[in-house]
């Protein structure tokens, strides 16, 4: 889950410095950040990465502290946890590089399967409990 965060740490960052460089060149003004309603080209692809870390993650969270206060945190959820986590970098990645669906897509799904099977193995752990 810290590793998660960290990522969302770093696309806040990045957004900032994309939102700033693009106020700095001209081709925004400060003040159209105010309301937010037409995100510049330069930091659009930032915006939407971020944006989709408050979307599966939110299952991803619940589920690890749910699995974690129930003890069903074993090796297996910890693996599926750390898939969930990578298959994030690597989709956020491509989200502010060149934002290819064709190379995105494979791995949302795979973090949404991921995620998907860490809630039935929650499911199992609290029918076997």
């Amino acid at each position: 889950m810290i590793a998660h965060v960290a990522l969302v740490f770093a696309l806040y960052a990045l957004l900032g410095v994309r939102r700033k460089e693009a106020v700095t060149n001209g081709s925004v003004k400060i003040s159209q950040f105010r309301e937010n309603l037409n995100e510049p080209a330069e930091s659009l692809f930032a915006r939407n990465a971020l944006s989709n870390q408050f979307e599966l993650p939110v299952l991803f969270h619940i589920g690890c502290l749910a699995l974690y206060a129930t003890a069903g945190a074993g090796t297996l959820a910890l693996v599926l946890a750390w898939v969930f986590v990578l298959s994030r970098y690597v989709h956020s990645f491509i989200h502010v590089t060149s934002n290819r669906i064709r190379y995105r897509q494979p791995a949302f799904t795979l973090g949404f399967i991921v995620v998907f099977v860490m809630w039935v193995l929650l499911a199992i752990h609290l029918l076997g409990a």
